[in-house]
């Protein structure tokens, strides 16, 4: 197959200019979808419905698109070639039965459903990037795309930051729970691509960063520890959540303790815990007594006292009730009640 295509600069990265019907690109294309279990490629979930919308503008009577977003990556096996021909004319030739040529940067929704139209589409296409290269790229792109999760542009972050512990503190953390095989939450986070254990998913990546960055700037931990010893001190937080209140923690779905809410106001509680500690060591035995006092005889349940809490003053209302409850077990545990 041939591509007769123009060559330029789109700013600082070579590119090739071309049209093609739109059923030959979906052919030879792919979408580099992450697999949050591998933690390999970067873009976001399909979405059937939003690719079926397009599928029907594009066959109206005034239906356009702007250029398809490609690139053709390195490969080993001489998949494809540019032949110059004259002044910036040149041809793309791609080889008798390859296979998965273009990578989708950005146009996944736009061609999902497409391989039957035969539309003359244009695209422009990258040269050479390699994956990470091509993340970057899709994160500028997206960084503002509406119904893009917030999840996945901090795990582009991730990969893309030189010194993620510095920088960006409360997700190394975030990650580290979604990663360590000790975590309550390993593998539990949505992070915005596609998972084996989908149904298992409890709380957002971004959801949890939030939760974090409230127990980082209330308990100043990082003036002292370095944000690995942190990262270890909230794991051990959540795996004496996950003991304590192991009925409610196996039943996401009839509790609130994996909703965000409760993620937010249990940093506060641990944040708490942390500062009461003084010299005991924060692990996950310290936690655990420290719940026990209350957490079984709080209602946890989706039909419990934090129903319907929500936004900031919610946080603040959730935190305030675990504290009296906290606070209440204490007594009854001094007085003997």
């Amino acid at each position: 197959m041939k591509f007769l295509c123009i060559r330029g600069m789109s700013a600082q990265r070579p590119v090739l200019l071309g049209f093609a019907p739109a059923s030959l690109l979906k052919k030879l294309s792919f979408a580099d979808v992450l697999d949050q279990d591998s933690q390999r490629g970067y873009q976001r979930r399909f979405n059937t419905h939003h690719s079926l919308d397009f599928r029907r503008y594009i066959q109206t009577e005034h239906g356009s698109t702007i250029p398809l977003t490609l690139n053709i990556r390195p490969r080993e096996d001489s998949a494809w070639k540019i032949v110059p021909l004259d002044g910036q004319r040149v041809q793309l030739e791609i080889a008798e039965g390859a296979t998965e040529i273009f990578s989708q940067v950005d146009c996944q929704h736009r061609l999902g459903h497409l391989a039957d139209i035969d539309l003359e589409l244009p695209f422009m296409c990258f040269i050479g990037l390699d994956a990470r290269e091509e993340m970057e790229i899709f994160n500028v792109i997206n960084s503002k795309a509406k119904g893009l999760s917030t999840s996945l542009l901090d795990f582009h972050d991730a990969q893309l930051c030189k010194n993620l512990a510095l920088d960006r503190p409360e997700l190394f953390i975030a990650l580290f729970l979604n990663q360590d095989t000790r975590s309550p939450w390993h593998r539990q986070l949505d992070i915005g691509g596609t998972t084996t254990t989908g149904p298992s998913r409890r709380a957002s990546l971004r959801g949890m960063q939030k939760g974090i960055k409230r127990f980082l700037s209330k308990t100043s931990i990082l003036k002292s520890k370095s944000t690995e010893d942190a990262a270890e001190i909230v794991l051990a937080f959540w795996a004496a959540i996950s003991l304590v209140l192991s009925n409610a923690w196996s039943k996401p779905r009839n509790h609130v303790l994996t909703k965000g809410i409760a993620v937010y106001a249990l940093m506060d509680i641990a944040s708490d815990m942390y500062a009461e500690a003084k010299q005991q060591h924060c692990d996950r035995d310290y936690f655990a007594a420290a719940l026990s006092d209350f957490a079984l005889d709080f209602d946890w349940s989706t039909d419990g006292p934090l129903k319907g809490f929500g936004g900031e003053g919610g946080v603040k209302e959730a935190v305030q009730l675990i504290r009296d409850a906290r606070r209440k077990g204490r007594f009854r545990m001094v007085s003997g009640g």
